[in-house]
Order: structure tokens, then sequence, then C-alpha cells
């Protein structure tokens, strides 16, 4: 069967190299109408918009500020209304909704795009509290020893409980070479510990591969980029002339990336049109993400390996593989990034990245807070969870 397979992978596969689009897992970049020019003069309807709020209160603050702050006078007026937005998408209490001023939008779109400074690693706040998601293969942070699911307490000795993503990001960055030291809990750690890590430019890293022993192809997919489409064509390709009759794919300490990538990726495994992950709105409504492609895998033995450093797109994908073609999941829960956030650009160039629906899997599981469950679980020691995936993948091949 496998045979008739990889003759079909080679005459079809490049039906499905697309380009990708601008969507990035867990959020959408763009407006659909034009953006709103802001100008700070006054307010022609002190009622606003909604009959239960009067903005003469927001003005008598702002008069307040203005009229008699010790540096009232010296205080510009662009500072204080994107202030104002700010606190706005605070008062959300969801740390992903998040106002950005131009400058800080240009660092944000750098980091989407793949390019960046810093120490190399996916941040969140999960109840207050600064978490690493996953450092990135071969990054500063992954070389000084940083784990996913390790707890940042301090950043050069500043405090970041309650502390913003976007805050957390500003003090880890940094001129290239210099260092920064983050003072970091972890499950069996006896006290909280310091890493001194030196920033670098960072690029974000997409995917390796090598034949193991038992003709089984392993990929490791770290990122979903731009590149990852090609870099896994290109495995499969030569691991296909390689005699390969199993694949383990493994999205451990991978933080996500372009959602486009996660579905096209996916068309490989499962039928074309099939959905593979949608978005659930607070409407009720939902959108459908289909896999494009012609299942030209679906017939290959394949099994996940993920870990709490796996979300996102990572998630999407195993997740919808799980659902639609029972592929087996191993090793450990994953960290559960389940939200779609919309980034809009404001007319000055600033950016405001809103929640506005959850991922659902096809199975109707929701991702967020919860991540995804292994079948087999196997806790933290690499190897003995690659053993596994092996061991799972070669009872999937004499099946």
């Amino acid at each position: 069967m496998y045979k008739k397979n990889k003759n079909l992978i080679i005459n079809s596969v490049l039906a499905v190299i697309a380009v990708v689009t601008v969507f990035y897992a867990g959020y959408i970049i763009g407006s659909d109408q034009p953006p709103r020019q802001i100008e700070v003069i006054g307010v022609s309807n002190t009622e606003g918009k909604y009959d239960d709020i009067n903005f003469n209160l927001f003005w008598e603050a702002w008069d307040l500020v203005r009229d008699k702050h010790l540096k009232g006078e010296d205080i510009d007026n662009q500072k204080l209304l994107y202030g104002a937005i700010a606190g706005l998408l605070e008062s959300t209490d969801d740390p992903y909704s998040v106002f950005f001023e131009p400058e800080d939008s240009q660092k944000f779109q750098e980091d989407v795009e793949g390019h960046f400074g810093g120490v190399g690693m996916e941040i969140e706040v999960r109840d207050k509290r600064l978490l690493v998601v996953s450092p990135l293969n071969g990054t500063p942070a992954y070389e000084a020893g940083v784990k996913a699911g390790d707890q940042i307490i301090f950043i050069n000795d500043d405090n970041t409980f309650d502390l913003g993503v976007e805050e957390a990001v500003k003090k880890i960055r940094g001129e290239i070479g210099t260092k920064v030291k983050l003072t970091i809990f972890r499950e069996g750690f006896d006290k909280p510990e310091d890493f001194n890590i030196t920033r670098a430019n960072i690029e974000v890293p997409t995917l390796e591969w090598e034949m193991l022993e038992g003709d089984i192809a392993y990929i490791k997919l770290m990122s979903f980029n731009s590149n990852s489409l090609p870099l896994f064509y290109e495995a499969i390709i030569k691991s296909s002339f390689s005699g390969a009759q199993g694949l383990v794919l493994d999205l451990r300490n991978n933080p996500g990336g372009f959602l486009e990538v996660a579905t096209r990726l996916s068309g490989w495994f499962i039928d074309d049109d099939a959905v593979i992950v949608s978005e659930k709105f607070r409407s009720g409504e939902t959108k459908d993400f289909k896999a494009p492609g012609n299942g030209i895998l679906k017939n290959m033995p394949t099994v996940i390996l993920i870990n709490k450093g796996s979300a996102s797109a990572s998630e999407i994908l195993a997740g919808a593989l799980r659902d639609l073609r029972d592929t087996k999941l191993i090793g450990e829960t994953t960290f559960g990034k389940g939200t779609v956030q919309e980034l809009q650009s404001l007319s000055d160039g600033s950016l405001v990245k809103l929640t506005t629906a959850h991922w659902v899997l096809p199975n109707g599981g929701i991702i967020d807070e919860e991540g995804i469950a292994p079948d087999f679980e196997v806790k933290e020691d690499e190897k003995a969870q690659l053993d596994k995936a092996i061991e799972v993948l070669k009872s999937e091949i004499n099946k």
C-alpha cells in the first residue's frame, strides 16, 4: 500500500505547494474597513454610543490630569490617549488583548514575520504569571536550559507579577551581545534560579528531518512559517525515496505560527475539504477552515509528539489529525492556546490585538487553557517520548 502512496506523493506533491496567506495562528492581520481618523479635540456627544455611559466622566479625569497633575503641563496629549486605549484593553482581563503604540507595533510585526532580536522563546501570561510557552530550538534561551512551563519571576531583578507580555518582551530585548538575567522557578527547583542569557538576532527555526532505524521518517517541525511548506515537501520526497514506511511528526516546543500553513499541512494527511478547525464567536456563529490538498499521506502510518511547549497551530494540527484520522499523540498535554486574536491597524500605525473567538476542533473540543491530552503520556524525557512514539508507530505499520 505504501509504495503506491509513495508514487502518488512524487506525482502529486507539486499540486499542494501554494502561497501562504496572511493568517497567523491565533491572529488575523488586516482590516476589512478603513481605519477611523482619531483626533483629540473634544466630544460632540458626551453620552457616547451607549445609553449607560456618560463620557463626561472621562473628560473630567482628563482635565484633572492636565490641570492639576504635577507634570500635567509636560504630559503629551498623545501619550494620554495611548494610555487610555491601553487601559481600555487591560480592562477586559484578557492577557491576549493588547494595544501597541506605533513603535511597538513594528516590533510585533517583526516577531510575526520571524526576524527579531532577543533570546528566542515564546512567553505568555496565565493567572498573572509570566510563563515560557516554548524556547525555540537552537536559540540562546534553548541553549541556556530554559524549558516550556518555566515561570519567569524576575527580569533583571524587576518583578514580573501582573506584567503584560508586551512589557515583558520590552524588558527581555536589548542590544545584541548584551545579557539579560531571568530568574526562573520550575517544578523540581527548591528555589528560583538565575539564567544569564546573551541576546542575539533571532531567526525562527523551521524544520529538521532524518531517517530512523526501521524505515521511519522523523520530521521535527519547529514553527509554522512561510518556509515550512517547501521544507516539509522536501523532507517527504527525500524520506519517500529512502523507503519510509511510517512518520514521526515532532511538534514538541513548537509555539505555532501561520494558520494557513497548519491547514495546508493537514491537507497532506486527510481528505480535501475536511474541516480541521473552526472559529466560534461570542454570537455563536462559526467560521470553518478546511484542509486543501489531496490527502496523499492519509494512508501513511503517522504519530505525533507533543508537549507543554506545543501551542496554537501545533495544537490545531495535532488535534485535527487525532480527530479526523485517529493519529496517536505521544508526550504531554499541550499548552492550551486556543483563542483567536484579530490585529487591527489604527490610522497612526498603532495596533489593537483583540480576542474575538475560540478555536474549536473537529470533535467539538476547546483548546484554550485545557490543551490537548496525549493518547500515550510520557513525562518530559525527550528520548523516552521518542522511543514510545517509535513503538506506537511500529504497531501502526504492522496492522
